[in-house]
């Protein structure tokens, strides 16, 4: 992906594999679990306060998972061009994005078991490769818009 600020907005490209891959990976939101019934959290937050938090989470990624459905279903999001294909953001929506595209890698982090150190090819099978594959890929494409936002300083 290669991205060009123009403005207050940012241009992204990107080939035909790499927007089928973003089209794809952000199908896959939300990918953080809710909060269990009964399992404590640290902090200490009372059980009401708790609730109430996990209950706005959960309305946030109703809103974000319909924005994601919107966002990808708007015929004028993606131009073809040549060999490529182009989408704009808005500085709004670039957080927007990251906020959705970090969410897909925690989630499929934690749907690995949470590992402390790199995960092995080793241990990559049908169950996991699809997490492995998503956590990656969701880095990736937040490294590439955390380095344009950066060029902007």
């Amino acid at each position: 992906m290669k991205i060009v600020q123009a403005g207050e907005n940012f241009v992204c490209q990107l080939a035909k594999r790499e927007k089928n891959l973003l089209v794809e990976l952000l199908k896959l939101y939300p990918c953080i679990p809710c909060a269990r019934p009964g399992k404590k959290r640290t902090g200490g937050a009372p059980e009401a306060s708790q609730r109430l938090l996990d209950e706005a989470l959960a309305e946030q990624r109703t809103v974000n998972r319909l924005q994601v459905q919107n966002w990808l279903s708007d015929p004028d999001r993606f131009q073809q061009m040549e060999s490529a294909w182009r989408f704009i953001l808005s500085g709004s929506e670039m957080e927007w994005l990251l906020q959705i595209l970090n969410d897909i890698r925690v989630g499929s982090w934690l749907s690995l078991g949470a590992p402390d150190e790199k995960l092995e090819f080793g241990v990559l099978n049908e169950k996991t490769a699809p997490h492995f594959w998503a956590m990656q890929v969701a880095g990736e494409y937040e490294m590439r818009l955390l380095k344009a936002l950066e060029s902007q300083c």
